[in-house]
C-alpha cells in the first residue's frame, strides 16, 4: 500500500472511531427506518441497472463525479455547488453520480451526497474510504445507492463481509482494484461491479493502459468501470474497443466551466 494511502487509512480509522463513540449502529438503523417512514424519503435507485440501461442504449455509461479537491491536485473547483453540478451532470447524460464525502483529503461532506440525491433522479455512489461496517450503515442512512470498497484497504474477509452487508442493506458495491493481484481478490467476492483505477498509487500518475491490461483477466458477468485519467472522447472509444463501457470521470469535468456540457462532449466527441 502506498504511503499516502496508508496515511489516509490511519486518519480515517481515527475519524470512524470518534464517530462510533457518539453514534451506534442501532442509531443508524433507527435513522434508516425513520427516513423510510418520511414522506420525503427517496427510495433506492439501482446503480448497476442504470449503467446497464445506458449501455443498452449504445451510449457510454458515465459515473460523473461531484468532487471539489483531491490529495494529489488540491482544490479542483473553487465555485463548488454540489446541487448545480449534479443537475448539470444529469442534463449532460450521466448514468450515475459519484459524490466525495471524505473531508480531510477531498474537502467532501456527507451533506453533498444527500443534496445530489435529492436534486436529481440518478443513482448515487458514496465515494469515501470505507474501512468499517459502521460506515456502510451510515452510507445507507445518507441515502447512498452504491458504496466504494477499495481492495488495497481491506482484507479478503472484510471485502466479503462488507459486500454482503451492503447488499443486505440494498446497496450496490463498486470494488476498486489497481493491479492483477487486487483483481484476483475482488473476483472472489460476489460483487458484480469492478472498478479499475488507472492511477498509480505510488506516483499518482494515470494511464488507461491499466484498464486495457486488467480487463483481459476479468470474469464473464462482471461489469467493468474504468476510473481516472479519462479526459477525452478518444479515451472512451479506446476503452470501448477492449469491451469497457462504464467510466468514472471527475477531475476533467470539474475543471470545466460547464461540467454538463463537458460531459456531453466527452460522451459524443
Amino acid at each position: 500500500m502506498a504511503d499516502r494511502l496508508a496515511e489516509i487509512m490511519r486518519s480515517k480509522s481515527s475519524e470512524v472511531t470518534a464517530l462510533k463513540a457518539t453514534v451506534s449502529v442501532k442509531d443508524l438503523e433507527d435513522q434508516i427506518q425513520a427516513f423510510k417512514a418520511n414522506e420525503q424519503f427517496v427510495p433506492r435507485r439501482y446503480f448497476i441497472r442504470a449503467l446497464q440501461d445506458k449501455i443498452k442504449e449504445n451510449k457510454p455509461a458515465v459515473i460523473a463525479e461531484v468532487k471539489k479537491a483531491s490529495p494529489s491536485k488540491g482544490v479542483i473547483r473553487e465555485d463548488f455547488d454540489p446541487k448545480t453540478i449534479a443537475l448539470n451532470y444529469q442534463q449532460g447524460g450521466a448514468a450515475c453520480l459519484s459524490v466525495l464525502t471524505d473531508t480531510p483529503y477531498f474537502q467532501g461532506h456527507d451533506d453533498y451526497l444527500m443534496v445530489a440525491k435529492q436534486a436529481t433522479d440518478l443513482p448515487v455512489l458514496r465515494k469515501d474510504f470505507i474501512i468499517d461496517p459502521w460506515q456502510i450503515y451510515q452510507s445507507k442512512a445518507l441515502g447512498a445507492d452504491c458504496i466504494l470498497l477499495i481492495v488495497a484497504c481491506l482484507s479478503d474477509a472484510d471485502l466479503m463481509h462488507m459486500t454482503l452487508l451492503a447488499q443486505d442493506l440494498e446497496m450496490d458495491v463498486l470494488m476498486e482494484v489497481h493491479d492483477e493481484e487486487e483483481l484476483q481478490r475482488a473476483l472472489k467476492t460476489p460483487t458484480q461491479l469492478i472498478g479499475i483505477n488507472n492511477r498509480n498509487l505510488k506516483t499518482f500518475e494515470t494511464d488507461i493502459a491499466t484498464s486495457e491490461r486488467l480487463v483481459k483477466h476479468m470474469d464473464e458477468g462482471r461489469l467493468v468501470v474504468s476510473e481516472s485519467g479519462i479526459g477525452h472522447h478518444e479515451d472512451i472509444t479506446r476503452l470501448q474497443a477492449v469491451g469497457i463501457h462504464c467510466f468514472l470521470v471527475g477531475e476533467s469535468l470539474m475543471r470545466q466551466p460547464q461540467p454538463g456540457v463537458a460531459l456531453q462532449e466527452l460522451m459524443s466527441g
